[in-house]
């Protein structure tokens, strides 16, 4: 994260600071708890890709109020010595929903991407910065496809852009999230916010089911 940065790392809240201080060697993981006020969908034309999109811990077609939720962070360099941050998301409702995220910071591209799902079949390049309030803010730019041997990069028409916003909120002593996924023909198609507390503990190894069930080369 201090890469993707810079000297904006030192105005983000201290609270995101720790949070995004742990690292394959730290020997620290983070996890929390809360409850998401909202979670929504868009069109119901929609539907059939969000559930799709479950299979492989990416998105779900549910929505409602007052959802409890949980979060684990784990840190760890992956085969291709890559320094790798997980999140690992639940969403409880009548079915247990999870969304999962690996990022690294590619040298290349001098940018973070996010590989989302199980089998990291997407990658997703990120801008980040920090506002003058403190709070780190992700959108998400172009994205690719890697499924086997197929690679595309898929159409901006067709893509869902991201908008994420993390804070720290002092009065509440928790953190605040607020992601908002829009297309330019569809919509709204997908969001979630609430708060949750986050605490880091002693982190010997990464458990199986935090790991993703392929590691995706190709960025």
């Amino acid at each position: 994260m201090q890469l993707a940065l810079g000297s904006q790392y030192e105005r983000m809240h201290p609270m995101l600071q720790k949070q995004y201080s742990i690292t394959g060697g730290s020997g620290f993981c983070s996890t929390g708890a809360g409850v998401m006020s909202e979670i929504t969908r868009g069109s119901r034309l929609m539907s059939p890709f969000l559930k799709l999109g479950a299979k492989r811990f990416v998105l779900f077609p549910e929505a409602g109020k007052d959802i409890p939720f949980s979060i684990d962070n784990f840190a760890f360099v992956d085969q291709l010595g890559r320094e790798t941050i997980t999140w690992t998301r639940k969403f409880q409702f009548e079915t247990e929903r999870r969304f999962d995220e690996y990022m690294i910071y590619n040298e290349r591209l001098k940018r973070l991407v996010i590989y989302a799902g199980s089998h990291q079949h997407l990658a997703v390049d990120l801008e980040t910065w920090v506002d003058e309030k403190g709070e780190l803010w992700f959108k998400t730019g172009a994205q690719r496809i890697y499924e086997g041997p197929i690679a595309f990069r898929f159409p901006k028409l067709l893509s869902g852009v991201a908008l994420v916003r993390e804070a720290y909120n002092d009065e509440l002593g928790a953190f605040e999230i607020d992601v908002q996924v829009t297309n330019r023909v569809f919509g709204h198609i997908f969001g979630y916010k609430g708060t949750f507390n986050l605490d880091q503990v002693p982190c010997s190894a990464i458990p199986a089911a935090a790991l993703p069930k392929r590691v995706e080369s190709r960025d």
